[in-house]
């Protein structure tokens, strides 16, 4: 019911926009309402344009809206907004706050350094990887009449990574056992998020195009994030539709987020490009983070949680995908499976970064 008043609430203040001439606090909460309901980035940024602010708006509230999920045509109209109300008096409250410097771009050539570092971390990524297997749960959702998700099943998975490839066995759906194979599940699944999604963004033969972005915090550390984008004749980013036997390799685009300290991948990105409007599946994305997990007794940088999502025709899909329990491979492969507690959502924002 929440969702469905926040949609409504976020549809009529669309259509207003073009009268409205909003505070800072009421477009910070207008634009926070829109990127949760998950409007798209080029809408957003169109009814953007037709905004006036009343008071001042600044380069943390900006970056705020960009930790949140801000796209980035919406940041670049939050940044036209910030400069055409830069001669107006600040927000109740405001003044006395010292103003906000953020912090400044990294140097052309240490950007360089950065990301010729980063590349040979991805591309030696699996290679560094021992043989283990955690628990795989995926949690998958559909929104119909976009009036908000409805949960559809639970499937609980044990995951096995040997030689440097993935193998999946289901063990649970809805807590219940179940034999049946990873294909043949049905409905929308994924592979991959052990390297291989990693690696080619970065391989020389797929010429990807990279920009610095923007600093921030994530898990309270400091991240560069670097924008990249992948053309279709080089990409190998498969859609497939198993039910209507069809398949296609999409361009993509996305954000790369690297950890300023040891210079690993803490988080990437990935929207598909150009699918044909006559292609079953439509806005597919996928948003993966890795997290510190220990196998005996050492530190590994591996997969966290992943969220997939796509439209078909009306139809929103969602998938959450956690990886827990990690442990090394072939210790102790008759432990018992459950079904774990969701990943914390506070694991997953970012922050602004001090100045």
């Amino acid at each position: 019911m929440r969702a469905r008043l926040l949609s409504l609430v976020l549809a009529g203040s669309l259509a207003l926009t073009a009268q409205m001439r909003m505070t800072v606090e009421q477009l910070v909460s207008f634009v926070r309402s829109a990127v949760e309901l998950k409007q798209p980035d080029v809408k957003l940024a169109a009814y953007l344009k037709k905004v006036k602010l009343a008071d001042r708006l600044d380069d943390r509230r900006i970056e705020e809206l960009q930790g949140m999920g801000a796209g980035p045509k919406t940041v670049a109209e939050l940044r036209a907004l910030r400069d055409a109300s830069a001669t107006l008096t600040a927000a109740a409250g405001a003044s006395s706050q010292p103003a906000y410097q953020p912090r400044p771009a990294p140097a052309e050539a240490d950007r360089k350094a950065l990301l010729a570092e980063t590349t040979g971390y991805a591309l030696n990524y699996s290679n560094q990887l021992p043989d283990f297997f955690c628990t795989q749960v995926t949690r998958r959702f559909d929104d119909p009449t976009g009036t908000g998700f409805r949960p559809l099943d639970t499937i609980v998975e044990k995951l096995t990574y040997f030689d440097h490839r993935e193998d999946y066995k289901v063990v649970l759906v809805n807590n219940q056992p179940k034999d049946v194979s990873h294909e043949n599940l049905g409905g929308a699944t994924s592979a991959g998020e052990f390297g291989s999604m990693m690696r080619e963004i970065f391989e020389p033969q797929t010429q990807t195009h990279f920009e610095w972005e923007k600093w921030t915090t994530l898990r309270g550390r400091l991240m560069q994030v670097f924008s990249y984008r992948v053309e279709q004749p080089r990409s190998r980013f498969r859609i497939v539709v198993p039910d209507a036997h069809l398949e296609m390799i999409a361009g993509y685009h996305g954000l790369v987020y690297v950890d300023n300290e040891n210079h690993m991948i803490a988080r990437i990105t990935k929207i598909a490009d150009d699918v044909p409007a006559s292609f079953p599946v439509q806005d597919l994305s996928e948003d993966l983070n890795y997290d510190y997990q220990s196998i005996s007794g050492r530190r590994f940088l591996l997969p966290l949680v992943a969220e997939i999502r796509s439209r078909e025709g009306k139809l929103l899909v969602k998938n959450n995908v956690e990886f827990h329990m990690y442990r090394k491979f072939g210790t102790d492969t008759s432990i018992t499976f459950d079904t774990p507690a969701p990943v914390s959502g506070d694991q997953l924002k970012e922050q602004p970064p001090a100045p």
